[in-house]
């Protein structure tokens, strides 16, 4: 299984616009941040994304991405769902491409997408999904492959995670159940969000990333969905545990 890393930033990236904070302005491409996102590649060649944010085009011309075979939903902000339409390419080859989502994030995709799930009058440039809906506690089927959901909460918010086998991923997660982290045991790389080093409402910071990480006990562990106010990517990568590590764009990980 390879893992790949599209994007590590948070809801405005880095740089962001505008902005003369000095980590915007660095020229180290780990610094530079596109909207967060994972690649799970099977070994049998069966391609999973998790979210699908506004910069999922470029995600998927970076790495050469030439087939989807599904997209999972952590939930229904607009930095993890406004690329939908970009699935087009994907749909015109392959036909229906599978989404996987809370029921709530699916009422919200057909409201603001209604034009991808609607067959009246329906454009004919318009791409076209298989919808599926996911349960706490009950795990699914990708092809061959079995994945866990894990609900956490974003600040009040309901979001899943995800386990693929032997990784786990979780982003804007601010509090989880010991009953979901149990799901956790034992996965050997586990990616979690850690938005920055001061608290925020509705994100783990840094030392809430930290604290959650041992105590899920991963043999590696990534931190993703990272804004600016984290700091330049090398001098924090410097002071993180041996076994933790700032994911960056691009990153690919075997297993």
């Amino acid at each position: 299984m390879k893992i790949t890393f599209l994007g590590t930033g948070t809801s405005q990236g880095i740089p962001v616009i505008g902005s003369d904070d000095p980590v915007c302005l660095s020229e180290n491409p780990r610094d530079k941040r596109l909207r967060v996102s994972v690649m799970i590649t099977y070994d049998d060649g069966y391609n999973c994304v998790v979210d699908c944010g506004p910069d999922f085009r470029q995600q998927m011309l970076a790495n050469q991405v030439t087939r989807l075979d599904s997209i999972l939903f952590t939930h229904e902000h607009a930095d993890h769902t406004a690329g939908m339409d970009d699935i087009r390419p994907f749909f015109f080859r392959q036909g229906d491409i599978p989404i996987y989502a809370h029921p709530r994030v699916i009422a919200s995709l057909q409201r603001r997408f209604d034009y991808i799930f609607t067959d009246e009058n329906r454009y004919p440039g318009a791409p076209s999904v298989a919808v599926n809906t996911i349960e706490k506690g009950r795990a699914f089927r990708l092809g061959s492959h079995w994945v866990t959901p894990v609900e956490a909460w974003h600040n009040r918010l309901q979001v899943f995670g995800f386990r693929f086998g032997d990784f786990a991923y979780l982003t804007d997660v601010k509090s989880i159940e010991p009953e979901e982290a149990a799901r956790l045991q034992g996965v050997r790389v586990l990616a979690v969000n850690a938005l920055r080093l001061e608290p925020h409402h509705s994100h783990f910071n840094l030392e809430e990333a930290l604290g959650f990480i041992e105590s899920v006990g991963p043999e590696r562990a990534y931190l993703t969905h990272i804004s600016h106010r984290m700091g330049f990517h090398a001098e924090v990568e410097s002071r993180l545990p041996d076994r933790v590590h700032l994911a960056h764009d691009n990153l690919t990980l075997t297993l």
